[in-house]
């Protein structure tokens, strides 16, 4: 097991003292958060030779462009490991040219059990980890594929409708579950489209006319329609008793 690694490595260097030449760097990881985000540069022996915390806007990404530029001069020479696949940032160095890994955050916590016993992490120890991860394991994992701007941009429409999808799927379990445990006959009124079970009138040409048909075949709901809003303080807070003459249970 490799041996836990201090992100406050020195920088080290090769040469005489005349001339001194970088070590050449094998990854960048990016621990990334709203507001900030923390890189970290290493060489082939896992040392950190760089480590800086940047702002979430434009200034930060040039920044971030500039120590990608000081360590790999070549575009797509040093990987960047960071624990999403989308974001401005991603989106930043990915239209620079950059080849951007996203890791799994699960498949990170694993990695960091290598360089640290304790279970106590900080940003900047996760770039570090992210780092080594492209210094070791590189080939594991794959990079963001170079999509034109156009599939990009298909690629946010279909995750914005993809999340419509889940939050209307959630929404309508939330309302069905409601439904069934305090109103089970707007849930039946309302599953049949509007349509009156038999033996019950059926509102014409009206929107709401399943919760209509509900309130007036149900005398929970009669009740529910001759409670006025000044009632209401009174009628949330009072405690259920036997049915009224009116048959609402308040």
């Amino acid at each position: 097991m490799p041996r836990a690694l201090s992100i406050r490595a020195p920088v080290p260097r090769y040469g005489s003292s005349e001339e001194e030449t970088r070590v050449p760097a094998t990854g960048c990881g990016i621990d990334w958060a709203e507001a900030r985000h923390d890189v970290a540069v290493v060489d082939e022996h896992g040392a950190v030779i760089a480590a800086e915390r940047i702002g979430n806007d434009a200034a930060g990404l040039a920044r971030l462009l500039e120590i990608l530029a000081e360590h790999a001069p070549s575009v797509g020479e040093l990987p960047v490991a960071i624990e999403t696949s989308k974001g401005l940032l991603v989106a930043g160095l990915r239209a620079a040219g950059r080849r951007v890994f996203a890791i799994n955050p699960l498949a990170v916590s694993r990695y960091r059990d290598r360089y640290r016993s304790s279970r106590g992490k900080t940003d900047a120890f996760d770039a570090m980890v992210l780092a080594n991860i492209m210094r070791t394991d590189r080939d594991a994992h794959c990079p963001l594929p170079a999509d034109s701007v156009e599939v990009q941009a298909l690629q946010v429409l279909t995750r914005a409708q993809q999340d419509v999808v889940w939050d209307k799927t959630t929404l309508t379990n939330r309302i069905r579950s409601l439904l069934k445990a305090f109103f089970p006959a707007a849930l039946v009124a309302f599953e049949r489209g509007g349509q009156a079970p038999p033996g019950i009138g059926r509102v014409p040409d009206d929107p709401d006319r399943g919760l209509h048909t509900t309130s007036r075949s149900r005398p929970i709901g009669q009740a529910v329609g001759r409670v006025t809003q000044a009632r209401w303080p009174s009628t949330r807070y009072r405690r259920r008793g036997p049915a009224s003459p009116e048959g609402f249970p308040w």
